[in-house]
């Protein structure tokens, strides 16, 4: 577990990267990276692993795409963390074989000593699939863009203008990055002391959910 979230750890900060204090590793860099959508305030252009450094237009269009889909996949993974801790799940049997319902699947990292390996088995190849023949890059646009799927095309609501798209673009950036922080204290308070949410009641103060 401890390298699990050392993993997260790195995986994180490489995924800020092309994000937005000025650290910068060179004034090439800082000029052709500092106008981008995500380097603003406070931090501006922050790229304290210097994967920038000497970095060319196609290897920040790169970052950005990975920095887009760890956001996207922890807000989803936030999200979910929230739902299986309230008590939601699905109807059913997670494994009719082995006799394990979805109502027996605890919340939180506990939830991975219960999954079977032909459940793990499944995930493997449905985000195989996902990444290969779900979610295509549209060619030529911006980073993150999969208007090109086939399968599940995501595309804009409704016909917004160029600057409430940048603007969009933004938003999304910086709920991912949000996300990727949160899902990552959450663990981490879960392995320190089972507690990952901490909630003010007016009549006991502090305590956990």
């Amino acid at each position: 577990m401890k390298s699990t979230i050392a993993a997260v750890l790195v995986g994180s900060a490489a995924a800020f990267a092309p994000a937005p204090v000025v650290q910068q590793t060179s004034v090439a860099t800082q000029m052709a990276f500092e106008s981008e959508i995500g380097a603003q305030a406070p931090l501006g252009f922050y790229d304290p692993l210097e994967l920038l450094k000497n970095a060319d237009q196609e290897r920040f269009d790169r970052l950005r795409y990975v920095e887009l889909k760890h956001g996207r996949v922890c807000q989803l993974a936030f999200l979910g963390h929230l739902a299986t801790t309230v008590g939601l799940r699905l109807p059913g049997y997670l494994s009719p074989s082995e006799n394990i319902r979805f109502a027996e699947i605890p919340s939180g990292l506990a939830t991975l000593d219960k999954i079977p390996l032909a459940g793990y088995t499944q995930l493997f190849f449905f985000v195989g699939f996902l990444e290969v023949a779900a979610w295509k890059q549209a060619e030529g646009s911006f980073p993150g863009d999969f208007s090109a799927s086939s399968l599940f095309p995501v595309g804009w609501v409704g016909d917004p203008t160029e600057e409430d798209k940048i603007d969009l673009r933004a938003k999304e950036l910086n709920q991912g990055r949000a996300a990727m922080m949160g899902i990552l204290a959450l663990m981490v308070h879960e392995k320190l002391d089972g507690n990952p949410y901490i909630f003010f009641d007016p009549a006991n103060g502090f305590a956990p959910l």
